[in-house]
């Protein structure tokens, strides 16, 4: 049986084993979304970094640039971070530097804690990662961007999924707290998680910032089977 554990936010990251277990990092609106959405489309590797300044660093190298801040993109980058802008060919063989309020910093974070494997999250391609995690057999842990440190609700909705497909519905002998609460919530929620997520804060930021199309898109099941990781500091296709 697996070993899963979920952190609920960055902030007790620190109270979790890492070193050698693969982390699924989980910034469901938007950043692992987009992430995975630019892999499959075609982008060769998505860096994910922490300050503007670094992107900026990196667009002299060649780098397409996105990224947001409290939702907004920010003034002067390539792009925001809608993963509907990583489509039509716009990062076909094309390198992308990505920087948010929240996702990129704990890919940062996971990698520095000394993972296996740093996986991008996403429900687009919920069973490829899952089944990529299973072939693998280390130990799990699913680290939830949250938003400025706080509990969310997708992230915890997204680490509920993932641990029920894991567990293949034979939870019992977990020792984790935190992830039999995401696989209660995810119970709670499965029959329609975007009706669901209408009361939450971040799908309430994100509606009246006119992002309803990418929160529908990024709640969506099974898109692609593109399962993305980090090789040394950039995220790449590694099945």
């Amino acid at each position: 049986m697996f070993e899963i554990e979920v952190v609920l936010s960055p902030a007790l990251l620190h109270l979790a084993e890492v070193k050698n277990r693969n982390v699924v990092v989980i910034d469901i609106l938007r950043a692992t979304s987009t992430i995975c959405t630019a892999i499959h489309e075609g982008a060769i590797a998505v860096r994910a970094v922490e300050s503007i300044d670094e992107a900026i660093i990196l667009k002299n190298h060649g780098y397409v640039i996105a990224g947001e801040r409290n939702g907004h993109k920010i003034e002067g980058f390539d792009m925001g971070n809608s993963p509907f802008e990583c489509m039509k060919g716009a990062l076909t063989n094309k390198k992308l530097a990505l920087t948010t309020t929240n996702g990129t910093k704990c890919i940062t974070a996971a990698m520095t804690a000394g993972a296996s494997n740093v996986i991008a999250g996403s429900f687009l391609n919920i069973d490829a990662t899952c089944e990529w995690l299973k072939t693998d057999g280390r130990p799990v842990v699913v680290l939830c961007a949250g938003w400025k440190d706080k509990v969310n609700l997708e992230d915890s909705l997204y680490a509920g999924a993932l641990a029920k497909k894991l567990l293949n519905n034979e939870p019992n002998a977990l020792d984790c707290d935190s992830t039999h609460m995401v696989l209660d919530l995810y119970e709670k929620a499965a029959s329609n998680i975007g009706e669901y997520l209408v009361k939450s804060s971040h799908y309430q930021r994100l509606s009246h910032l006119h992002h309803q199309e990418d929160m529908e898109y990024c709640l969506s099941e099974n898109i692609f089977t593109t399962v993305v990781g980090q090789k040394n500091v950039e995220m790449l296709k590694i099945n």
